[in-house]
């Protein structure tokens, strides 16, 4: 990580900046290793909410599982304690599905990590309802460790590039996209590093 970081800074003078104010690059080294598909039920319940808000939640929902995150005990939980966990209707059915395609090997959650091309986990992911590409973005970068995600659709990411490059206005994640492109293979290393420009 520490060469790739020079990389970038050598590449981009206002993210070296940003690099040596901020500690290493985390990506690749998962503190509280967790089965994929409990990180996957944990990037759902995340989506447009506050962290914090996120970890009780996602909590209560642990606990109506008995403490254990996995498929057979999700499909167990009734919609209506989910919802009065703070699960809204779209994230129950989100997350059903998730548990059922697990169940019935539809996708094999739990080796998704042996899947080298991430187009190929985009496309699984994806197909299940209510999955879109921050949740798999989420997911590919913090629990795969994967280097080369660009998650233009993250706001976070894209307040951190508008910080860094002092811009005026704030960037679309198309445009966002086309600037990431001199940063691969490394493009989850610089969205790391806009997340800390904000902090």
């Amino acid at each position: 990580m520490r060469t790739i970081a020079q990389e970038i800074s050598a590449r981009d003078a206002r993210l070296a900046k940003v690099i040596a104010a901020h500690p290493l690059c985390t990506i690749g080294r998962n503190p509280k290793p967790v089965t994929h598909f409990e990180a996957l039920v944990e990037s759902v319940i995340s989506q447009q909410l506050a962290v914090k808000a996120a970890d009780t939640i996602y909590a209560r929902v642990k606990a109506l599982a008995g403490g254990r995150m996995v498929p057979g005990r999700i499909t167990q939980i009734s919609e209506a304690d989910m919802r009065a966990a703070g699960v809204s209707g779209a994230k129950f059915k989100t997350i059903q599905g998730l548990a059922d395609a697990a169940l019935s090997k539809r996708i094999n959650i739990n080796k998704l990590h042996e899947i080298e091309d991430d187009q190929s986990i985009f496309d699984q992911l994806t197909s299940l309802w209510g999955i879109g590409p921050w949740t798999v973005d989420m997911f590919m970068m913090h629990q795969l460790g994967r280097l080369d995600i660009w998650p233009t659709g993250d706001l976070g990411v894209r307040r951190g590039w508008e910080k860094i490059y002092a811009l005026t206005e704030e960037i679309e994640p198309s445009a966002l996209d086309k600037k990431g492109e001199k940063f691969r293979p490394y493009r989850s290393v610089v969205a790391w590093y806009c997340w800390r420009a904000l902090s």
